[in-house]
């Protein structure tokens, strides 16, 4: 039986993601992804919720992609097979049936700052760290969350953060609206489930009558933007400096790039 690195909780019509992984601070491999969509779906068919909790266990929300597995194929699909599959599944934040907050704490990296980004609302213990290191790994962000974080603070941060792969902390993620509130870590889960049993106890179809407004202002720019994405990743697999980048990482050494 796998392990469990997903948990999903229903009680009172809230129902509560959390990342399980914590002795890696919720690093996300490939089976942590498949249980995260899986528990999506699950959601997506039920009739009895008003609101998601997405959180993380132990010190950090998730550290992003286990790097590990950043290129590693386990089975004979192509590159922009593999990138696609895992985009149709990631539509799942677009099609939520209710509202979904997330908590943020301690490391918020990649993929997982992305997703986090395409959910409704953000709150941030005080040592949340947000990052995107892709193009640190060779790669780029591909999870459309930059079209969200483009829409929220504009083109200049979402440049600084990507190009230099600096940590972005819980306060200046308020300043630019990625979160909506900033508490003591001990107090984020208790703030993050009030809100949701506030939203839980409003009147559910007012509540998907105002998503379904907000989401045809805000989901048309990241669904494109991961249909770009997609060709980006793929010539991405196929070039010179990311096989240099994997060599120079296995052989200790300064990668030598040529820019093909």
């Amino acid at each position: 039986m796998a392990e469990r690195l997903i948990r999903l909780e229903i009680e009172d019509g809230i129902a509560v993601l959390t990342n399980d992984r914590p002795d890696k601070h919720n690093a996300a491999n490939d089976e942590m992804d498949a249980q995260l969509f899986d528990a999506l779906e699950e959601i997506h068919g039920r009739t009895d919720l008003r609101v998601v909790l997405w959180r993380g266990e132990g010190k950090s929300f998730s550290s992003g992609r286990d790097t590990t597995q950043i290129g590693v194929r386990s089975e004979d699909i192509t590159n922009f097979e593999f990138i696609e599959r895992g985009h149709r599944r990631t539509q799942l934040f677009f099609t939520l049936p209710v509202p979904m907050v997330v908590a943020l704490k301690g490391w918020v990296i990649g993929g997982s700052f992305e997703r986090a980004l395409l959910a409704d609302m953000r709150i941030a213990g005080e040592s949340a760290k947000m990052l995107l290191p892709e193009i640190k790994h060779g790669v780029i962000p591909d999870s459309g969350g930059t079209a969200r974080l483009f829409q929220m603070a504009g083109h200049g941060l979402i440049a600084d953060l990507a190009l230099t792969g600096r940590p972005m902390d819980a306060e200046e993620a308020l300043r630019h609206g990625v979160v909506s509130r900033v508490v003591p870590d001990a107090a984020l889960d208790e703030t993050a489930m009030t809100i949701c049993r506030e939203i839980a106890a409003s009147p559910p179809f007012a509540v998907k009558m105002f998503r379904r407004n907000l989401s045809r202002v805000a989901n048309p720019l990241p669904q494109r933007m991961m249909q770009e994405e997609s060709m980006g990743m793929t010539a991405i697999y196929e070039t010179a400096d990311y096989a240099e980048m994997k060599a120079a990482r296995a052989e200790g050494r300064a990668p030598r790039y040529r820019g093909r």
